[in-house]
């Protein structure tokens, strides 16, 4: 996994990013799962910066504000979005396309109720996030696996997997764009051969993009699925928020963008009853920053592109291991088949690194880590990484 040419440096005025803050005692879903032991949590995508200060400050001014009752989505959030993704993709949407939700994973399991019928496919490309697999079945319908393909250059489509699995029987592809865990940004050459597969097979799309604005490698910007063509626009479902770019998970705030108004109504009508409506905090939030969260998010960029390099060499100096760069996330997924222990995730949790294990992303023997975080502690997670590695090595070397 060599280190990328990094092409901008950490804002040198903003500090926040090198900041450590304490967690702990805090309900920290990433934190607490080590609680009372010494283990750097990096495992949920769940980044340890404080959210941007446009967004805090209009917190404040909401909560300042006094009532905290049901909310509508403003015209204010409305347009945020909109021009939101129109400056980053030169993407524009209309209004009337957009669908509110509390979370994205909510979103995917109404996009298997939407398309099909009970007991159809849906098809998924693991490793993947664990609830694109667990969806269907919760759904009432099936998950057909057709696994990326390891390649040198990382992982990539299997294009006659893809074509035998849609059909008729399995009308839906479950696409996770930018792809979490393996940090792909795919392609236009990528997703316009889905797109094509997609229309031969009268396949619908449900296109997870909640990563896109974490696109690191600057030669692969992300492209929404809709954009692709009219017949794409026409047969996807759009999942995004702004949770991962600007750290605002536990506000439950996202959105499905649906050009097509009969797949629209389909997808209201399944989650009618069943999903709540986003939270009045998170309206504010998500305009906030899409509306003036730019210069923050640039910074994160810069600095994760360099917590990045940092995984990237001490992951290729680190016996045993080996990683793909990361094209987009804060997700770095490392392979860790050839590490002589029985369990790779319990044997970095038991050296002080807690990481999210593979087998849940249906792959095994790999490790997740999240280096979304200040760069002492990551510098911190790495050394006891390689430290660990490397015991194991000179044990192993002893015993021989």
């Amino acid at each position: 996994m060599p280190p990328r040419k990094t092409t901008a440096m950490a804002n040198p005025f903003d500090p926040t990013f090198d900041h450590l803050i304490d967690r702990h005692g805090t309900g920290s879903l990433k934190w607490d799962r080590y609680r009372g032991r010494d283990v750097i949590p990096m495992w949920v995508a769940d980044m340890d910066f404080p959210a941007p200060p446009c967004v805090l400050d209009a917190l404040h001014a909401h909560v300042d504000h006094g009532v905290l009752g049901y909310t509508l989505p403003t015209a204010e959030v409305t347009d945020a979005v909109v021009s939101g993704l129109e400056s980053a993709h030169d993407w524009r949407i209309d209004p009337d396309w957009i669908v509110w939700l509390p979370g994205v994973v909510s979103a995917l399991n109404v996009a298997c109720r939407a398309v099909g019928k009970p007991g159809d496919g849906v098809v998924v490309e693991p490793p993947i996030y664990p609830p694109f697999m667990s969806a269907p079945t919760l759904s009432g319908r099936k998950t057909v696996s057709v696994p990326l393909l390891e390649t040198p250059g990382g992982f990539r489509h299997d294009w006659d997997g893809l074509a035998d699995a849609l059909g008729p029987d399995a009308p839906l592809l479950a696409l996770c764009s930018p792809h979490n865990p393996t940090g792909r940004a795919f392609s236009h050459d990528e997703l316009s051969r889905i797109a094509a597969l997609c229309r031969e097979r009268d396949a619908i799309v449900c296109s997870d993009e909640i990563h896109c604005g974490l696109v690191l490698d600057p030669d692969q910007p992300h492209i929404p699925f809709p954009v692709l063509s009219d017949d794409a626009a026409q047969r996807c479902i759009v999942l995004m928020a702004p949770s991962k770019t600007y750290n605002i998970p536990g506000l439950s705030c996202s959105f499905a963008v649906i050009p097509n108004p009969e797949l629209r109504r389909s997808f209201r009508s399944a989650a009618q009853g069943i999903v709540p409506d986003v939270n009045a905090l998170g309206f504010t939030a998500c305009a906030a920053a899409y509306a003036k969260g730019e210069s923050w998010h640039q910074a994160l960029i810069s600095y994760l592109r360099v917590n990045h390099d940092l995984v990237a060499a001490a992951v290729a100096d680190m016996p045993f291991l080996k990683a793909t760069p990361v094209e987009a996330t804060y997700l770095a997924w490392i392979d860790c088949r050839q590490l002589p222990v029985p369990d790779p995730a319990v044997f970095f949790e038991e050296n002080g690194v807690g990481l999210s294990d593979g087998q849940a992303f249906a792959g095994p023997g790999f490790l997740r880590l999240n280096f979304g975080c200040p760069r002492p502690r990551l510098t911190e997670a790495l050394r006891r990484m390689t430290d660990a590695v490397q015991e194991l090595l000179n044990g192993s070397q002893t015993a021989q």
